[in-house]
């Protein structure tokens, strides 16, 4: 089984999606806000750990509308993780 895209929701208004094409090296993340209806599209490196972990950081605050502790942002790079290499 291989997970193609996941849709979060934070608080309302508040969206993202999370896809990876087979063959990609990139995790594709578009994030849907008030302030954003059309969304904004960001690309993830699949194998730097390093990027991951900055979108992760990325989606819990513009998701929860604050700066997120630790187990906060890893719930974030949890599921971005289903993506990485």
């Amino acid at each position: 089984m291989r997970a193609t895209r996941i849709d979060l929701e934070g608080r309302p208004g508040h969206y993202a999606s999370i896809s990876r094409k087979r063959g990609s090296d990139r995790i594709d993340v578009r994030l849907l806000t008030p302030d954003t209806p059309n969304g904004r599209d960001h690309h993830v490196q699949a194998d730097c750990i390093d990027d991951i972990r900055s979108m992760a950081e990325c989606l819990q605050f513009h998701l929860d509308g604050r700066r997120g502790t630790n187990s906060d942002i890893h719930g974030y790079f949890r599921e971005l993780e289903r993506f990485a290499n």
